[in-house]
């Protein structure tokens, strides 16, 4: 393994480190304000209230099972000896009218179907000859058995959901079962996702010489919904500066978080950075990472809107995406651990990065089935450029800044990707 190099030019001592560039981003993170929606819309949204049960669930003692709703001590018997007992009606779920039970009787009972009055178990119809007039118990059954009781699940003054949770399907059912139609949420932040560049076109056109298709926009909105983010595609808009400004300043009344690809790096970067300068400070820094290090951000607007400037390279665009403005969609949507997870996993080939930045490499992770270890083997690390890589990659290995070549067999961080299929 190389060791750190140290002497670095004057270029490398001025980049910023990667984890000062996320720190900077994550402070701007603003949550948008709660809003109230109905349940069925709820889902994927954290909760912004404690729901607190107004209703017990289950709302009355009920049929665990369909049978026999009886008295618990009229079904003991000495040794193992069956019991009969008269069957006076039957309940089905859903019925209203109330019943009561008399010393020695047995109802019918349907699943979910209320108890009569006086009845404390139910006799699972398995357990009997299942007549319907007078019915030969087998079994007898304790008090309480093959019964939900009122409150059994959630009790008048539980809190159902809390604030914070994830609703899922589980806390979308809850709600309905403690008769919630709407739940105050956090809802998705909004990304507007803007491609600057004269020599993009639309993915529907067919490029002339010197023009390439709109990958970015397309590419980034993807990510951005993985993310949790409620996406706006801005698509392509010419490098014209009016036209540019007007349209990120129209995106900045309607976002929470705004990201122009094509606006960092080179002479088009300060054009860009040249147009929106009165919307407010970006800072253009240089982030010690690979691919991506040339990139801008700053908060825009009269709300102080994240807004980002990344490469126009695809590649290294979903890099920086994925190192610093999904945290932020995630800190914005108030997940706890905004990050992705890491691991440590074996390199099964070498890989090389660039002196002085941490490298953010493709690569597959695997699974030994053996011992378990973690295993990676990285993709495509001759060039920044190829996307198709990333399309294979579920994972980015991470290279520390002071590498520069790491062998087989060395243990790396290793930060997954989404899950395919």
């Amino acid at each position: 393994m190389t060791e750190p190099t140290p002497e670095l030019d004057q270029a490398e001592q001025d980049l910023r480190s990667v984890d000062e560039q996320i720190a900077r981003v994550l402070q701007a993170a603003v949550r948008p304000r709660p809003v109230r929606v109905a349940i069925s819309e709820a889902q994927g949204l954290l909760c912004a209230e404690e729901v607190v049960a107004e209703h017990a669930l289950p709302g009355f003692d009920q049929a665990a099972v369909d049978g026999y709703a009886v008295r618990s001590v009229d079904v003991r018997a000495e040794g193992d000896e069956p019991v009969q007992l008269p069957v006076v009606g039957e309940i089905p779920a859903g019925s209203r009218q109330p019943r009561r039970l008399q010393p020695g009787q047995a109802v019918r009972v349907a699943t979910g179907a209320p108890l009569p009055t006086l009845a404390d178990a139910v006799v699972p119809t398995a357990f009997t000859d299942g007549h319907p007039a007078k019915v030969t118990v087998h079994r007898s059954v304790p008090s309480a058995g093959y019964v939900r009781r009122t409150g059994e699940d959630v009790q008048i003054g539980d809190v159902a959901v809390r604030q914070g949770d994830t609703i899922g399907a589980a806390q979308v059912g809850l709600l309905a079962a403690v008769g919630r139609s709407k739940v105050l949420v956090y809802p998705r932040p909004r990304v507007s996702i803007v491609s600057v560049g004269d020599e993009l076109v639309d993915v529907d056109r067919t490029p002339s010489t010197g023009q390439v298709y709109d990958v970015n926009s397309y590419a980034l909105a993807a990510a951005a919904r993985d993310a949790g983010a409620e996406v706006s595609r801005v698509g392509i808009v010419p490098s014209d500066p009016k036209r540019l400004r007007e349209t990120v300043e129209g995106r900045l009344l309607m976002s929470e978080v705004v990201v122009v690809a094509g606006g960092a790096g080179g002479s088009a970067g300060d054009e860009v950075q040249a147009a929106l300068a009165d919307l407010g400070r970006i800072d253009m820094a240089r982030v010690g990472m690979h691919p991506g290090s040339a990139q801008g951000f700053g908060r825009l607007g009269p709300d102080s809107v994240p807004t980002f400037l990344i490469p126009a390279n695809p590649m290294s665009a979903l890099v920086v995406f994925e190192v610093l403005i999904r945290p932020l969609i995630r800190a914005a949507r108030g997940t706890r651990n905004p990050h992705r997870r890491t691991v440590s996993a074996r390199l099964l080939s070498p890989v090389s990065s660039t002196k002085g930045r941490r490298g953010f490499l493709r690569g597959q992770l695997l699974r030994d089935e053996s011992t378990g270890e973690y295993l990676v083997q990285p993709l495509g690390t001759s060039g920044a450029h190829l996307l198709a890589s990333l399309a294979e990659a579920n994972c980015l290995v991470n290279v520390d800044e002071d590498m520069t070549e790491v062998p087989a067999g060395e243990q790396v961080k290793v930060t997954f990707l989404a899950q395919r299929g």
